[in-house]
């Protein structure tokens, strides 16, 4: 969810811990081309190197000089997202390579990752790369599209199934339908949250409400009927309401997520934004923090970036076969070890987060860092050459 996912110090920490591993305050590679954007984010002001670049793709150099966790998007016009980079720990450095074509974006700052961020208007000029894509990108694109849209579409019989227990006023129902009812939005989440307008609605845990939102008001979706089901063990009228708007606003995802753009870049890093998600929320329990479900959502954020890497696997081998290896490696072993988790490898039984002791957080933290770090580099791997 782009929503905040952790207090403050507790996410300077996971970041800084990633950027350790990952070789974020690394320098970017190609510093100096006419394509790439150094984005310097501060507490207070989201400067950019240059407010023109060629159409095609493009590199943000992006350096957090601030005291907070931050996070910075391309965005369209209308707020859409082309891409995004979460959890920018102070002091550190990222590199996000993206795919735009000609027209008109911001780029956005969003110090503390609230509100609507500090905001700088750029353009992307020309007709783009001439070198033609490799056809097996274009492939890969329309097999994720359909990916996305297979989750949508059996995301929804298994939240109205959830609906449908709480409106019943069932507790034990709803708690058992809760967990899998998200599988599907976990696995795909960077597109949902490209739209910009959905995943607040259905997503958001109560600290990522918007200052001045009144959680009793205006806070919607699943974390809402969690507190009710968890935490209040009692559901009301409201908690049907609730039902009905969540169900409301997953058919809008449904119908929308077919138009979403999606590039090969767009999923290489929508592959790295779930590996974020893990390290900063659910590694941590932040994410469920009353039904303690934390390791399902795990389990479908690494599922979700793995399907991405794998339709792009075969271009990126050519370009960088040693990082081929080295994310086929920690794919697999970040999976064994979430299998510890589960008797059953076909199920989504996992163990309740809160009897997952601190080493063993430290452990499942420490495979989601030494995936995350090749898993950086993928974007790159599939630019054209």
């Amino acid at each position: 969810m782009r929503a905040v996912r952790l207090p403050v110090t507790t996410a300077i920490a996971t970041v800084a811990a990633l950027t350790a591993v990952t070789g974020c305050t690394e320098k970017g590679s190609s510093a100096g081309s006419d394509r790439v954007v150094n984005v310097t984010a501060t507490d207070d002001r989201c400067e950019v190197s240059k407010k023109e670049f060629p159409a095609g793709h493009v590199e943000l150099a992006i350096e957090n000089k601030g005291s907070k966790v931050t996070e910075v998007y391309i965005l369209f016009p209308d707020d859409r997202i082309v891409t995004e980079r979460e959890n920018i720990g102070p002091g550190t450095k990222q590199t996000v390579t993206a795919e735009v074509k000609a027209g008109d974006y911001t780029i956005a700052c969003k110090p503390g990752m609230k509100g609507d961020g500090i905001r700088q208007t750029v353009k992307a000029t020309g007709k783009g790369s001439t070198a033609k894509r490799d056809p097996r990108l274009d492939k890969a694109v329309a097999a994720y599209r359909e990916y996305a849209q297979e989750q949508a579409d059996e995301t929804l019989p298994l939240a109205e199934a959830f609906a449908k227990a709480v409106k019943d006023g069932d507790i034990e129902a709803a708690k058992k339908a809760y967990a899998t009812s998200r599988i599907g939005w976990e696995r795909t989440e960077p597109v949902a949250e490209s739209f910009g307008d959905i995943d607040p609605k259905v997503d958001v845990r109560e600290d990522g409400l918007d200052v001045g939102q009144d959680p009793e008001k205006d806070w919607t979706g699943w974390h809402r009927l969690e507190r009710s089901l968890w935490k209040d063990k009692k559901l009301t009228d409201r908690d049907s309401e609730l039902a009905d708007q969540l169900i409301t606003d997953l058919k809008d995802w449904q119908k929308r997520v077919g138009k979403a753009e999606i590039t090969p870049t767009s999923m290489a890093n929508g592959a790295k934004e779930l590996l974020d998600e893990v390290a900063t929320g659910k590694v941590t329990g932040e994410e469920e923090r009353y039904s303690h479900t934390d390791l399902v959502d795990f389990k479908a954020n690494v599922e979700g970036a793995q399907k991405a890497y794998e339709l792009l696997k075969a271009v990126a081998k050519e370009n960088d076969p040693a990082l081929v290896t080295e994310l086929d490696k920690q794919f697999a072993a970040l999976s064994a070890l979430l299998d510890k988790y589960r008797a059953d490898k076909s199920s989504y039984d996992f163990t309740s987060y809160d009897k997952v002791g601190e080493a063993d957080r430290k452990e499942l933290s420490d495979g989601v860092n030494s995936l995350a770090e090749p898993l950086s580099k993928l974007a790159a791997a599939v630019v054209v050459k």
